[in-house]
């Protein structure tokens, strides 16, 4: 196990570890984490699920995308591949970068990397398929379930542009989801965490059985976990929706 710094350990003492917190309590509590860390740039906030699932089956395959109300706190870059009149659609939508093969062949040949977000109309993906040893490992393939494979690249880029994050469940069951900078206000943050929390338990498999979402923590790129009370922000959600 790694050493922990003073600074790291200062901000452990803040955590009862006997307490799961509210959503609003975790983030306040690491702002006061962030006043002892004193890290030197904006960390990511991040959500992360321990799931009742098993990733080995399909139907527990626990993968989608969100839509930030505040966004991410940096501006992304976007690339388009497609054709004809729907190149115009992505230019007029805002895309960094529009094209078809020649900007396949660019990721081929030169190893082309200078975006974050990839669409594609599916008339294209038979030629983008060959593109997945490079981008499948980064997570940039496009994908159907996620929203980046859509004939209709003007709402993508939109939605890309305003902070949508995509995401996976891995290997082990666990989901990590970014919800912004800690230098966000408290109600941004409580406002991101509860889209992504709704939208995950949205995605619960239908033929699963018992606890689908077993633990919640919030975190910053380097503070300590909080863990949430999972009973009560999905109670509060149940309410707000109804």
């Amino acid at each position: 196990m790694a050493k922990r710094g003073k600074k790291y350990l200062k901000a452990l003492e803040l955590v009862d570890k006997n307490k799961a917190y509210t959503v609003e309590e975790a983030v306040e509590l690491l702002k006061k984490m962030e006043e002892v860390l004193q890290r030197k740039f904006d960390e990511t906030v991040e959500l992360v699920f321990r799931l009742g699932v098993d990733p080995r089956y399909a139907d527990q395959m626990v993968r989608g995308s969100v839509v930030l109300p505040h966004g991410l706190g940096k501006e992304l870059k976007v690339l388009v591949i497609t054709q004809g009149e729907k190149v115009k659609e992505a230019e007029e939508a805002g895309a960094d970068y529009v094209g078809g093969e020649d900007m396949i062949n660019k990721i081929l040949n030169e190893n082309w990397l200078d975006f974050d977000v990839v669409i594609a109309t599916p008339d294209m993906m038979p030629k983008v398929a060959k593109l997945g040893r490079i981008l499948g490992p980064r997570g940039l393939m496009p994908n159907p379930k996620v929203g980046t494979v859509t004939q209709n690249v003007a709402k993508a880029v939109e939605e890309a542009k305003k902070g949508r994050v995509e995401f996976k469940v891995d290997k082990t069951g666990n989901l990590h989801v970014p919800i912004g900078k800690i230098s966000f206000d408290n109600q941004k943050l409580v406002e991101n965490a509860l889209e992504v929390i709704d939208t995950v338990q949205k995605l619960r498999p239908s033929g699963l059985k018992g606890q689908y979402i077993r633990n919640m923590a919030m975190k910053t790129t380097m503070s300590p976990s909080v863990r949430l009370d999972v009973a009560s922000v999905l109670k509060s959600l149940e309410a707000k929706a109804a």
